[in-house]
């Protein structure tokens, strides 16, 4: 916990699911969190439950597709907090389908969200942790990108260029910059509920009721790759159901 106290901690897709859960963890254990997502009466609610216990937290409205959004996430941490000590590239869709289904606006938004919106967030953070001398990215993933199964080829194909990206960033990071990757399995959150394709969004949530776990067994993954000391790096997080085949 003496690791956790005092950093500050940019998330992105932060009001709910498992960015939400992280913020929560994170400020109970002493972090100032900044948080960042679409929907802002969300963000609103997250932030007076963290301020009612006490916590230090800002927010804003941050669309991850927009380069400038995420620009603007890291400087009010920069604004209000004097430093950025982690970013946490979180926000995610998985609009699944069959490729015979040429959902191609689905496919787009994937690669602008899943995607892109990461390397916004690099291209935003990576200049401030060089100056600072310190800083970690954890980078949320899936482990679709571990195991490839029809109907997530385009989803498993943006996160497998996270992680692809990931590892190049953490050899190109020398020293004092970290670099994490998280890999949820199922998780209960309302990730299904952007899917566009009807039969493939009852059968993923059909699966998420039967098996999956909640968001905070990933921020406690999160937290335990933040906590460590400087010159530990985890570079690599599986958390799956065990019942996840």
């Amino acid at each position: 916990m003496e690791n956790i106290t005092g950093k500050v901690v940019a998330i992105t897709g932060a009001s709910s699911g498992i960015g939400e859960a992280t913020a929560l963890l994170l400020a109970e254990r002493g972090a100032t969190v900044v948080l960042g997502a679409r929907r802002a009466a969300r963000l609103e609610a997250l932030a007076e439950r963290i301020t009612a216990t006490g916590g230090q937290v800002a927010y804003i409205p941050t669309d991850v597709t927009q380069r400038a959004d995420v620009a603007n996430l890291v400087q009010l941490a920069l604004d209000q907090y004097g430093q950025l000590d982690v970013l946490v590239n979180n926000a995610g869709i998985g609009l699944i389908s069959a490729l015979d289904d040429l959902r191609v606006e689905d496919w787009e938004q994937m690669i602008d969200v899943n995607l892109k919106g990461t390397l916004y967030g690099i291209a935003a953070a990576l200049p401030i942790f060089r100056r600072q001398g310190f800083g970690q990215f954890v980078n949320v993933v899936s482990t679709a990108g571990l195991k490839v199964v029809p109907l997530q080829s385009v989803y498993a194909g943006t996160k497998n260029a996270v992680r692809t990206i990931s590892e190049g960033l953490r050899q190109e990071a020398g020293a004092k910059l970290r670099v994490t990757l998280i890999s949820p399995g199922f998780i209960h959150t309302d990730f299904a509920e952007a899917m566009t394709n009807p039969e493939v969004k009852a059968q993923i949530l059909s699966t998420r009721d039967q098996l999956a776990i909640s968001p905070e067994a990933i921020a406690r993954a999160i937290v335990f790759a933040i906590e460590q000391p400087a010159d530990v790096d985890v570079n690599e997080v599986v958390v799956r159901p065990t019942a996840q085949g």
